[in-house]
């Protein structure tokens, strides 16, 4: 390491695709223009040193070294790549971390995943891991880029690199892949486990999108961790109910869907259990149906069709998949009352942000009045809440 490096890593908007990625499933997603940037410099010594644009003072980390950080706190997830980092490619060097983001908090834009993205895509080529023959044996493309990405987080194993604890959410690699495989101008429809591009459609030029964010924060720790993890973990019960009954091994929701394309065996296996009967029909709703609907008809240029398939989405979100929490609900009935193409929640849930496609030229008006709508419902979670108005953006870089 001889000179600064620096990443920018965009936040991401989750256009369809709740809580689908980590089954197989599809999403429908676009990078944004705000991000999180990490510089990586040398310095003396040992460890890491690493700082906050939010936070005042300096973290003195090393790894394998519990920092005893509060749940949750920033530096818990640079510690995680750390540890991961030194476990899979040999002790860093010594360098300060200094990381800034224009990114709203707990809003479900994914300031987390770009924060823990950044602080890897810096470190490991500011310690040139990159250009190693382990990196590029390893993570060949974007998928694996994305697929390892989402390993810092959910502690799994990836190819030759052994998994550690993680952060302690059981998602997918949704995020990740909208930061590293996004193309300015365009939503990106993908697949999961394995990841893959389905299709490109082109976002219209004279729209906006605009978010909303709540005032509830969509927080990854404690009751909400735990209500999140719920609704994966579900999935891997309904799996390991179908594997033991048919005897089959399949790894995700949506191989066992290829054997049973209607879901007839699967729903006789989960029929005792509403939980997991509703956790099901959402993922067949939202995966199968509602997004290949929403990317044919925003290609073909029906806009009607599109909001008709996102506020179905948005329904199913609360009735089946249940991560939803009134206000949310709120923002994105008034949006659409107000004239929206369409809007819809979006993230992990239970509290973060709704996004709304509006015309560009009327964004900042949509925006005030938006808030103005939601402050009259909800005044307390409205005085927290704020609006920002992007576009779908291009993926993470390197920042000369």
């Amino acid at each position: 390491m001889s000179a600064p490096v620096r990443w920018f890593v965009p936040g991401r908007i989750e256009v369809l695709g709740k809580h689908t990625d980590y089954a197989g499933g599809r999403t429908l997603v676009a990078a944004v223009d705000r991000g999180v940037t990490t510089t990586c410099t040398p310095v003396d010594g040992d460890g890491v040193i690493a700082s906050s644009s939010a936070v005042p003072g300096e973290l003195h980390l090393a790894a394998g070294t519990d920092p005893h950080l509060p749940a949750g706190h920033w530096g818990g997830y640079v510690q995680a790549v750390i540890d991961r980092l030194t476990d899979n490619f040999g002790p860093l060097a010594p360098c300060r971390l200094d990381v800034s983001s224009d990114l709203p908090l707990a809003s479900g834009m994914s300031s987390s995943s770009a924060l823990v993205s950044s602080v890897v895509l810096a470190t490991a080529d500011a310690n040139g891991l990159t250009g190693s023959a382990r990196w590029r044996r390893n993570v060949a493309d974007e998928a694996d880029l994305a697929q390892y990405l989402a390993c810092f987080e959910n502690g799994m194993s990836f190819k030759e690199l052994a998994g550690a604890a993680g952060v302690g959410t059981f998602g997918g690699s949704e995020d990740h892949t909208a930061m590293v495989a996004s193309r300015a101008g365009q939503l990106g429809q993908f697949r999961f486990c394995p990841i893959r591009l389905e299709k490109r459609v082109g976002f219209p030029a004279d729209l906006a999108l605009v978010v909303a964010v709540s005032g509830v924060a969509a927080e990854k720790t404690g009751a909400a961790r735990d209500l999140y993890n719920r609704a994966s973990l579900s999935t891997r019960e309904i799996l390991r109910l179908w594997n033991g009954a048919t005897g089959r091994d399949d790894a995700v929701l949506a191989n066992a869907l290829e054997a049973d394309p209607g879901a007839v065996e699967l729903h006789s296996l989960v029929s005792g259990d509403d939980y997991l009967t509703r956790r099901l029909d959402h993922f067949l709703a939202e995966s199968e149906r509602i997004i290949p609907a929403a990317t044919d008809a925003l290609g073909s240029g029906d806009l009607e069709g599109f909001g008709a398939a996102v506020d179905e989405s948005q329904e199913v979100a609360g009735s089946l998949l249940g991560n939803q929490v009134p206000q949310t609900v709120a923002l994105a009935r008034i949006a659409r009352a107000l004239g929206a193409v369409a809007s819809c929640s979006f993230g992990a849930g239970f509290g973060g942000s709704v996004w709304a496609a509006v015309p560009g030229a009327d964004a900042g008006v949509f925006a005030d009045s938006w808030l103005r709508g939601y402050r009259a419902e909800f005044p307390v979670e409205a005085a927290r809440a704020t609006t920002l108005i992007t576009a779908p953006g291009p993926s993470a870089r390197r920042l000369d």
